[in-house]
C-alpha cells in the first residue's frame, strides 16, 4: 500500500506545484501585470465641444491620461447652460466604469444630483474651471481664482481710463454660473464700484458666444453711444464685442478687456484691439485631474478643497503698480 501512494502523491504534488506555478505565485512579476493592464478609464465632461478653452482643456486630458496609460472618455454639453445635457453624460461614464470624473459645471447646481450619486458610488469627482456651490459638492476644484482674474481686469480697466469719467458695459456669461459671478464681481471690486452703481449703463447676457456678444454690444451702444469701458466675460464674447465697437467707429474711444489668455486673445492684444485680457491655465487644470485621478486609483488618496491654478495680466500697455506679462510671453504661455 505504501508502495502504491507514493507515486500517488508525488503526482498530486507535482501537479499542484506546476499549477501554482502557472498561476503565477511563485512569480511576482506576472500578478504585477496583470494590475498594471487593468486601465484607469477617466471621464471629462465640459461645457461644450466648440469653446477653444474647453477644445485645449480636452487635449492636455487626453496627452496627459496617455502619458499616465490610462483612458479618457470626453463627453460635453450641446451649449454652455446644457445641464441635462452633463447629467446625461456623467450617467453614462458612471455605466462606463470611471475611477473619476473631472467636470466643468454648465450650472454651480444643476448636476449637484448626478455628482452625488457618481460619489457615491466611489467615484473621484474633480471641478475643472467652474466651482458647485456648495463647493463640496465635488471632492476638489482646480480652477482660475475667478474673482482675482475679474478683480486684475477690473483694476487695469480702471487705470487704463484715465480720469475720463466712466460709462461702463458689462457682457456676462451664463447667468448662475459661479464663474460668471466671481468674474462680475471681482471687475467691480478692481474697478472700485458697487454693483447698482450709476456708471454701470447696461449689462447684458452673452453666454460667452461671440455672436451674442457682438449683438449684445450693438444694442448697448445703440442704447448709450457714450460707453467709453467694457467688461466681457471671455474672449469669444469680447471678440464679438470688437465687431461691433469696430462697426460704430468707436475702436479709439473705448476701453475693451477680457479674461480667457488663448491664442486669438492675446494676439487681439497685440493688435490693439482689447487693451488687456488675463490668462488663465486650462491645460493645466486638466492635466493636474487626471493625475490626481490616477493618484486615487492607485492609492485611494483624493485630494481636497481649491486648488489655484494661477492666472496673469497680459497687456503691451502695462500700467502703474500692475504686474503684467507682455504678448510675447503671452503666445509662448497660452493655451489657444
Amino acid at each position: 500500500m505504501f508502495k502504491s501512494t507514493v507515486p500517488l502523491l508525488s503526482s498530486k504534488v507535482l501537479r499542484f506545484l506546476l499549477g501554482v506555478s502557472c498561476c503565477g505565485l511563485f512569480s511576482s512579476a506576472a500578478p504585477l501585470r496583470a494590475a498594471e493592464g487593468d486601465q484607469v478609464i477617466i471621464g471629462l465632461v465640459t461645457k461644450t465641444e466648440v469653446n477653444p478653452f474647453f477644445v485645449k482643456m480636452r487635449q492636455a486630458a487626453e496627452a496627459e491620461a496617455q502619458k499616465q496609460g490610462a483612458k479618457l472618455i470626453a463627453r460635453a454639453g450641446k451649449f454652455d447652460g446644457d445641464n441635462e445635457g452633463q447629467v446625461a453624460a456623467i450617467e453614462s461614464l458612471v455605466s462606463a466604469g470611471a475611477k473619476g470624473i473631472l467636470i466643468t459645471p454648465n450650472n454651480s447646481t444643476g448636476i449637484l444630483s448626478a455628482i452625488k450619486k457618481a460619489r457615491d458610488k466611489g467615484i473621484l469627482v474633480i471641478a475643472l474651471d467652474t466651482a458647485t456651490d456648495p463647493a463640496d459638492a465635488v471632492d476638489a476644484t482646480f480652477a482660475t481664482d475667478n474673482f482675482e482674474a475679474g478683480l486684475k481686469q477690473g483694476q487695469y480697466a480702471r487705470k487704463a481710463l484715465g480720469d475720463k469719467p466712466a460709462k461702463l458695459a458689462m457682457l456676462d456669461g451664463t447667468p448662475g454660473g459661479t464663474v460668471d459671478t466671481l468674474r462680475h464681481n471681482g471687475f467691480l471690486k478692481g474697478f472700485g464700484i458697487a454693483e447698482g452703481d450709476p456708471v454701470i449703463v447696461g449689462k447684458v447676457i452673452t453666454h460667452g458666444a461671440q455672436d451674442e456678444g457682438q449683438t449684445g454690444m450693438e444694442n448697448l451702444l445703440s442704447a448709450h453711444p457714450d460707453i467709453n469701458v467694457v467688461y466681457t466675460i471671455n474672449e469669444p464674447a469680447a471678440e464679438g464685442a470688437y465687431a461691433a465697437i469696430k462697426a460704430a467707429g468707436k475702436a479709439n474711444d473705448i476701453v475693451l478687456t477680457s479674461i480667457d489668455g488663448g491664442k486669438l486673445g492675446v494676439q487681439y492684444v497685440q493688435a490693439g484691439k482689447i487693451q488687456a485680457t488675463v490668462m488663465q491655465f486650462p491645460k493645466l487644470m486638466a492635466a493636474k485631474g487626471v493625475d490626481a485621478v490616477v493618484e486615487y486609483a492607485k492609492t485611494g488618496k483624493k485630494p481636497s478643497g481649491f486648488v489655484n491654478t494661477g492666472s496673469e495680466l497680459i497687456s503691451d500697455k502695462p500700467l502703474p503698480d500692475l504686474p503684467a506679462k507682455d504678448t510675447k510671453w503671452g503666445l509662448e504661455n497660452c493655451w489657444g
